[in-house]
């Protein structure tokens, strides 16, 4: 089982309520997603395991299990083109749970027109496999969104 938790401090909203139909309509793979609180923060890592997928505006972990994690830092900001993100860790890296990924500004997304909505998505996984799925309340960088099986 993986526990998987969050990257980012703010409020947990289901993927269903993202802005962006390949993440709502779970193409991608189930999960969920946080608002994220508008102030300067780092992304940190929802699992232990090695960053497979780099990009400023996400990044994937996988872990021993063979379970990849993607966090998606905002929705439509790699037409950021990097700008406001700082990568910590490059692909390749192993990771702890916790661990600053990504420091980015959700405030300034916004202010660039993108929403700062963050899919937290269980790749290749079928929605059955997880468990006790975190779709609403305020959540702290670390809290447990959900399990995985």
């Amino acid at each position: 089982m993986t526990t998987v938790t969050s990257p980012l401090a703010g409020r947990a909203i289901g993927l269903a309520n993202v802005p962006d139909p390949v993440f709502s309509g779970a193409m991608v793979g189930p999960g969920t997603a946080i608002d994220p609180v508008r102030e300067p923060s780092e992304a940190v890592s929802p699992i232990d395991g090695v960053v497979v997928s780099m990009h400023p505006h996400a990044f994937v972990v996988v872990d021993g299990e063979g379970h990849g994690v993607l966090t998606h830092l905002g929705i439509d900001t790699v037409q950021l083109n990097g700008q406001g993100f700082e990568l910590l860790v490059n692909k390749g890296d192993t990771v702890a749970r916790g661990q600053a990924v990504v420091r980015w500004n959700p405030a300034e997304v916004e202010k660039a027109g993108k929403s700062p909505i963050c899919p937290i998505v269980a790749l290749e996984a079928t929605a059955d496999s997880l468990s006790d799925v975190r779709e609403d309340g305020d959540v702290k960088a670390g809290d447990q969104l959900f399990g995985w099986s």
